[in-house]
């Protein structure tokens, strides 16, 4: 069983790997942490007005966001692993609006047994 502590370590912990599985709950526990961190940055940017305060926020959210784009690929990938597709379906997000919508609908797909990509994650 995948929990949301165990998820946000594996996402860090496997930084840059491109290789192997990644079940739906880890990938959706990660994007919950996102939505929450970003989230939160958000609120401060809004509450700050402007100046100084909404700067830093503007920065911390920045920082934030480049840090987890190598892991959220790597994390992508490896949920196309899982539903037994290559990692080139990435690119399938540079589609205009219908790109994003299969993206979506093939991180909500549930996991293949073993294929090609390994054993499925537990």
């Amino acid at each position: 069983m995948v929990t949301f502590t165990s998820a946000i370590k594996d996402f860090y912990s496997k930084y840059v790997d491109f290789s192997g599985r990644a079940n739906r709950a880890q990938y959706w526990w990660v994007a919950l942490y996102i939505l929450i961190v970003e989230g939160v940055c958000s609120a401060f940017m809004g509450s700050a007005g402007e100046g100084f305060w909404y700067n830093l926020w503007y920065g911390v959210l920045g920082l934030f966001g480049l840090i987890n784009i190598l892991p959220g690929l790597g994390l992508s990938v490896r949920r196309l692993h899982d539903t037994g597709r290559g990692g080139g379906w990435i690119f399938i997000n540079l589609v205009p609006l219908i790109g994003s919508i299969w993206f979506l609908v093939l991180m909500l797909l549930p996991s293949q047994g073993s294929n090609r990509f390994g054993q499925p994650v537990d």
